[in-house]
């Protein structure tokens, strides 16, 4: 079985809402709507000149600056920096198309607790997953895993697990396990995120949505249902984190972020639960 790109193809709007359970040491939960945009990153420069309510690298009321996701000032841009990396992890087969779904820049503002980039081959298969998370303090890291035979279930749903590198919030430590569920972008997205422990699961973070076009009158639309979304996230998160501290909730302290900028992960034979028993 093999894990195709989007069936309508190319960049799109993906209207849906954000979850967070914490189950321990004390029960906490979130919710919010949002709206997730998916680029193919070879679309961005004719979505620029096609709409008139996005830009690429210049303010408009929706943006996207590659410097937002790791560039470096120089010029070169999120795509080619993609290649490069996956061509340096022995995965250069998996650089025929990059989706890219995340949040952009909303009236020139923008964070992303994570962007998820979508890896296919020439023939349509994704063949590898970046999730690349950002925290508060301006640090960023990716966790890139190949997608194998042993990482889909029979609906299509990519599983993918790894170990925590890197510090995402003051009120989770370092050792700690992630298990991604993945459903690729088509008519709906999903990805979800359990964090564990040596005492199991306490984490549960969720992103569902439904797929709309990439026009002017969406974006108008999403704006309006959707104003100043990205500035909300970060506060949010900050409002979050009183409430966690406001409960107990022990603080960790920052450790010196991880000198690599990307893990790669070599998945196992199978990540898929009871794999064994379909």
């Amino acid at each position: 079985m093999t894990v195709m790109g989007a069936k309508q193809g190319g960049s799109a709007l993906y209207e849906g809402v954000v979850t967070h359970h914490r189950l321990r040491p004390r029960q906490h939960r979130l919710r919010y709507r949002v709206v997730s945009f998916l680029f193919d990153l070879d679309e961005i420069d004719h979505l620029s000149a096609r709409l008139k309510l996005f830009s690429r690298n210049r303010f408009n009321l929706f943006s996207f600056h590659d410097r937002d996701f790791g560039g470096d000032g120089t010029g070169v841009n999120i795509r080619a920096r993609i290649t490069q990396m996956l061509v340096e992890n022995n995965l250069a087969d998996c650089a025929a198309r990059v989706d890219l779904l995340c949040y952009p820049r909303i009236l020139g503002f923008v964070f992303n607790p994570l962007s998820v980039y979508f890896c296919y081959r020439k023939n349509g298969d994704l063949g590898a997953i970046l999730h690349d998370v950002s925290n508060t303090f301006g640090d960023r890291h990716g966790y890139l895993i190949p997608v194998t035979s042993g990482c889909h279930d029979t609906k299509g749903i990519v599983h993918q697990k790894c170990a925590k590198e890197f510090y995402v919030s003051p009120f989770i430590g370092m050792k700690a396990d992630y298990r991604f569920r993945i459903k690729p972008p088509q008519d709906r997205v999903a990805v979800s995120i359990a964090e564990s422990d040596d005492d199991g699961l306490f984490l549960n973070a969720a992103f569902a949505g439904d797929r709309r076009a990439l026009s002017d009158r969406n974006l108008f639309s999403a704006f309006i249902r959707y104003p100043l979304m990205t500035l909300k996230v970060v506060a949010g998160i900050h409002w979050e984190a009183l409430h966690l501290w406001r409960k107990g909730f022990t603080f960790h302290k920052r450790p010196t972020p991880p000198q690599h900028r990307i893990t790669f992960i070599t998945p196992g034979p199978s990540v898929v639960p009871d794999a064994g028993k379909r």
